[in-house]
């Protein structure tokens, strides 16, 4: 029951199987948050190190390489000096990198430790990568020398007016609500309990729901930060161009999805945008450009499968 804990929960056997005629050539290790405010694998990092370094030994066999990179934002540089002292000798690299949202997508880390660009609709072993997040490194480690299932994760609890943030090692399906009030009890401010971080995340609209595999954070927003400003009219500032980390143009696409013109959204590659939100963030007409890239993105997938499906 493995599967991806950076957010994806992509399943990891799928992963370690290898496509046939292509080849693994280095396991990339993700120890970068994959969101602002988020320290889970930052504490994993710190208390389970040993545990992670073995993990990275028993995914190499799994996929057959010689070659590991480990990438940690430099923020982090008592997680990189403890991980280089851990790897000393091996074969596995700590590498340094710069503090970048959202440096810890797939395709960005792949191109910033190694230099190479995942081509469009392709998978990171296309340019001999298999990326794996700290925690699910962990997980495996414990399932091939535990005999453990993935019944818990670490969430990162977090809030300007929480008492009390912290990072939790949970159980799988232990309540929300359990959580928040082990981390201080819910604020009077909060206006949004997010699942996830603040850019990718999705509002909660009870507490009652329950931490599942891909919880990789729970944040609350007070209502100073949840306020929506006004929607106005796109100035044509290329900002959301400027930041797209996959060099798409959002403001396009969120035009197409109000139109509803899926075909034209599928020419444009809307199925290869990561959901970053870093363009709905830097416009300063706070157009929701998530929110109809999502839609667009939703409608665009069934179109494929229905046409698949004749």
């Amino acid at each position: 029951g493995i599967v991806g804990l950076g957010g994806a929960t992509f399943p990891t056997h799928v992963k370690l199987t290898v496509p046939r005629g292509k080849k693994a050539e280095f396991l990339v290790v993700n120890g970068v948050e994959c969101e602002p405010y988020l320290t889970a694998d930052h504490a994993l990092m710190m208390e389970r190190g040993e545990e992670l370094v073995a993990g990275i030994q028993i995914m190499m066999r799994g996929l057959e390489v010689n070659r590991a990179i480990i990438g940690i934002e430099n923020n982090k540089p008592d997680a990189i000096r403890k991980l280089r002292q851990l790897t000393e000798g091996l074969p596995i690299r700590v590498q340094g990198l710069k503090v970048k949202y959202p440096q810890g997508g797939e395709k960005q880390l792949i191109q910033a430790l190694l230099g190479r660009q995942v081509p469009p609709g392709g998978l990171p072993v296309d340019v001999g990568a298999v990326v794996f997040n700290v925690g699910t490194i962990v997980a495996a480690y414990e399932a091939v020398q535990k005999n453990k299932p993935l019944i818990e994760r670490v969430v990162t609890v977090t809030g300007k007016s929480l008492r009390s943030p912290s990072n939790f090692r949970v159980r799988i399906g232990t309540p929300v609500s359990y959580l928040v009030e082990k981390a201080g009890g819910l604020p009077e401010d909060t206006a949004k309990v997010i699942s996830g971080g603040p850019m990718m995340g999705k509002a909660l609209s009870t507490l009652d729901v329950p931490v599942v595999k891909g919880t990789s954070g729970i944040v609350l927003i007070s209502e100073n930060d949840a306020h929506r400003h006004e929607v106005m009219t796109c100035i044509r500032c290329a900002r959301c161009v400027g930041v797209c980390p996959m060099g798409m143009e959002p403001y396009l696409l969120m035009g197409l999805s109000e139109r509803n013109l899926f075909e034209r959204l599928e020419q444009e590659r809307i199925l290869d945008c990561i959901e970053c939100g870093s363009c709905s963030y830097i416009c300063p007409s706070n157009r929701p450009l998530l929110d109809y890239i999502r839609y667009g993105k939703s409608e665009v997938g069934k179109m494929i499968r229905a046409r698949k499906a004749v």
